[in-house]
């Protein structure tokens, strides 16, 4: 009887998850609140039910012999319900943290790591004190504005946060993220961002990718790079950061973690339990793509090589705006040779919805980039 895997979220990382399991010879079986989940085309299973439905996961673990998440906000309660049943990799709490701002500030902290300097805002009290002293947990001197006010749980793709020109604002910005808890965190002078993806066997074998650089644009990753044009000093710096933390965590699975260069300083931005948009390159130029290691890791295999089947690659995202006068014309970029095209059949576009990425390889990193962001602008009505 071939084996089940499952996976909570139904998502494009979901869809990419199950076709990833489904070459290796696996079922799936997905559960997502939507009943038009991408991933429900692909998997042989669709539970639609919310996550924390108890008669959901109890059919979900009925079905699978382990369970991995596509997106880091999960209740952690579905997930240590599960727990008690079947695998679940990554762990509950694991997860717990990168869902979490401020504990996953405070986890990088306690094992060594730097993170833009912050304040946590719960209480009135908490608003009242940064209204008056700003981020006093500081390493940067001077302290300065502005500020960005960042929803503790929830967040992702430049959501949940608030820019803070100046103190006198903490509250009314506070008022407009609902008054849930909160980071405010000092806006550092940034020269460049960057992510590394690993993958953490359960025998604590690491396989880690290329660092990848990336820009940002509204908070949402536009373009990323490999191989980065950043120190070499740094990006091995980060790479161990990134097996530090998957170590301490006893980590099993595929995790990203974002940085920030500034002033040749590095300083850990998110954590991510799972596949990344920024590696959405190596379904193209990877020798395992990072989502296949998400299943190797699951199910206790050996993981795959992560090294770089060309010399350079770059990735854009297709958002829905590129849709506001119809549908690009996908036509020119499969004439191109060296670009892949990828959609995730989402039914409705909208500005700034992530649905599809284009790749694009070559021999030079700048070209390869040139190319990308021109060959996106060139399909796009």
């Amino acid at each position: 009887m071939t084996e089940m895997l499952g996976i909570l979220g139904g998502g494009q990382l979901g869809n990419y998850f199950v076709l990833a399991a489904k070459n290796m010879g696996y079922k799936t079986a997905v559960l997502d609140p939507d009943p038009h989940a991408p991933a429900a085309v692909n998997a042989d299973v669709h539970i639609v039910a919310p996550f924390d439905d108890l008669d959901a996961l109890n059919q979900l673990a009925s079905l699978c012999s382990a369970v991995s998440v596509e997106f880091e906000n999960p209740p952690v309660t579905a997930l240590e319900h599960l727990a008690q049943q079947v695998t679940v990799r990554p762990s509950a709490s694991a997860v717990a943290i990168a869902q979490n701002r401020r504990a996953e500030k405070q986890f990088c902290q306690s094992i060594g790591l730097s993170v833009a300097p912050y304040a946590v805002l719960e209480t009135q009290d908490d608003a009242a004190r940064i209204s008056r002293d700003g981020v006093t947990q500081t390493h940067l001197e001077p302290f300065y504005t502005p500020l960005i006010m960042k929803t503790s749980r929830n967040g992702y793709d430049g959501k949940g946060q608030q820019i803070v020109q100046q103190l006198s604002d903490i509250m009314e910005h506070w008022n407009l993220l609902g008054n849930v808890p909160c980071i405010v965190e000092q806006k550092i002078d940034l020269d460049a961002e960057f992510s590394v993806i690993i993958a953490r066997g359960e025998d604590g074998e690491i396989a880690s990718f290329m660092p990848t650089e990336n820009v940002h644009v509204d908070g949402i990753l536009d373009v990323s790079t490999v191989p980065s044009h950043l120190d070499s000093h740094l990006l091995e710096q980060g790479q161990l950061a990134a097996i530090n933390i998957a170590e301490r965590l006893n980590y099993i699975g595929v995790l990203a973690v974002e940085f920030f260069v500034s002033h040749n300083n590095l300083f850990v931005n998110e954590l991510a339990p799972r596949p990344h948009n920024s590696g959405h390159w190596t379904l193209d130029a990877a020798c395992t793509s990072q989502f296949e290691q998400q299943v190797r890791a699951l199910v206790g295999k050996p993981l795959g090589d992560p090294s770089m089947t060309c010399s350079a690659v770059a990735m854009v995202n297709l958002l829905g705006d590129r849709w506001t006068q119809g549908e690009p014309q996908f036509d020119k970029a499969v004439a191109d040779s060296s670009a892949h095209v990828h959609l995730y059949g989402k039914r409705t576009p909208r500005p700034g919805r992530k649905m599809g990425h284009l790749t694009i390889t070559g021999e030079t990193v700048d070209s390869v980039a040139d190319n990308a962001v021109s060959l996106r602008t060139a399909i796009t009505r």
